[in-house]
């Protein structure tokens, strides 16, 4: 019998940093026996505020240019005070959860941080990611590992992901990916 494994989804997580602003990044966030797993990397500016908030939102967003831009250094979206939580989401979330941490695992390299809902609330309808959603989201994971990965799978997987840009990408689509291109430029890898 095959074992199940959590399943990962993208989300963007929001933290409070210590002078009450929000800080968004992109996140796998995996849900376990009642339980969401937020993960983040240490050192972290997430997992601070986590180990000194213990509250975060988990925003669903159609907008790649806000995992992009977590990674690019555009990271100025409109924050909003949530309901049940001293937190803020994004406010151009399709939908959020309000998450309070009941435990921890502070393991190296990643602490996981256990939380429940205490709140949701739906903002907007999603409609699903086209292919150049996806490719921005894929190619986000990519930046965010490109001292991590080979050069040629780099190259590989944006010469892939490019497909679906050039079939179904809008304005927002073309932002996000370049920046992230940008980066990738800025690491020294030819994608052309």
């Amino acid at each position: 019998m095959a074992r199940l494994k959590a399943k990962i989804h993208e989300v963007i997580v929001t933290t409070k940093n210590a002078d009450g602003s929000a800080h968004h990044a992109p996140m796998g966030i995996s849900e376990v026996n009642g339980y969401f797993q937020i993960k983040p990397f240490k050192p972290s500016t997430t997992y601070n505020n986590l180990m000194r908030h213990r509250a975060c939102s988990i925003n669903y967003t159609d907008d790649v240019r806000v995992y992009a831009g977590a990674l690019t250094g555009h990271r100025q979206w409109p924050a909003s005070s949530c309901k049940k939580i001293d937190g803020l989401y994004l406010t151009d979330a399709l939908s959020h959860s309000e998450i309070t941490v009941q435990d921890v695992d502070d393991d190296d390299p990643r602490a996981c941080f256990y939380g429940v809902v205490v709140h949701e609330q739906q903002h907007g309808l999603f409609r699903g990611y086209n292919r150049a959603q996806s490719a921005v989201i894929e190619a986000a994971i990519l930046v965010s590992r490109l001292s991590m990965l080979p050069e040629q799978k780099i190259r590989d997987e944006i010469n892939y992901l490019t497909i679906g840009m050039e079939k179904t990408a809008g304005e927002r689509e073309w932002e996000a990916w370049g920046w992230l291109m940008e980066k990738v430029k800025q690491a020294g890898i030819n994608v052309e």
